[in-house]
């Protein structure tokens, strides 16, 4: 039951040094799961409810500073490249679920904020934020600020 072990033990992302490849296999298979566990959530409950079960009980609020401000920008870059391969919807939406179980899992703060614009046609954007600093992208300020959770 490797999934059960990934899911157990967060991989840290170091600091100074690239991960090996056990540490990177380790990471892979945690951003995977999590990406089933959004996609089953997010069928299951609506998106408030499956944001509280997907940070399994964890406050949005945790560790902060820059430290964690670099790891959570490295977990986000992870996030993007890893998903990227992925088949389905691998969209902000799915990233950011994806990225906020991450977080959590690792007791570090984040906000996942959802927006929208309407010119000069309706969109909507999800991203995830670290101390009111954007994760993942934002795609510039045209973004209006629906929901934080």
């Amino acid at each position: 039951m490797a999934t059960a072990r990934v899911a157990a033990e967060p991989a840290r992302l170091p600091r100074d040094r690239s991960l090996g490849p056990r540490e990177r296999a380790r990471l892979i298979a945690e951003i995977v799961v999590a990406y089933l566990r959004a996609w089953r959530e997010l069928r299951r409950a609506p998106i408030e409810t499956a944001v509280v079960r997907l940070r399994g009980g964890r406050s949005a609020v945790g560790r902060g500073g820059p430290e964690a401000l670099q790891e959570a920008g490295r977990l986000g870059r992870a996030v993007v490249r890893t998903l990227a391969f992925l088949p389905g919807d691998t969209r902000c939406l799915r990233r950011s679920l994806v990225l906020t179980q991450l977080l959590a899992r690792r007791g570090i703060s984040g906000r996942l904020v959802i927006g929208a614009r309407t010119a000069p046609e309706f969109l909507a954007h999800a991203w995830v934020e670290h101390d009111g600093i954007p994760v993942l992208d934002p795609e510039g300020d045209s973004f209006g600020r629906l929901v934080e959770l």
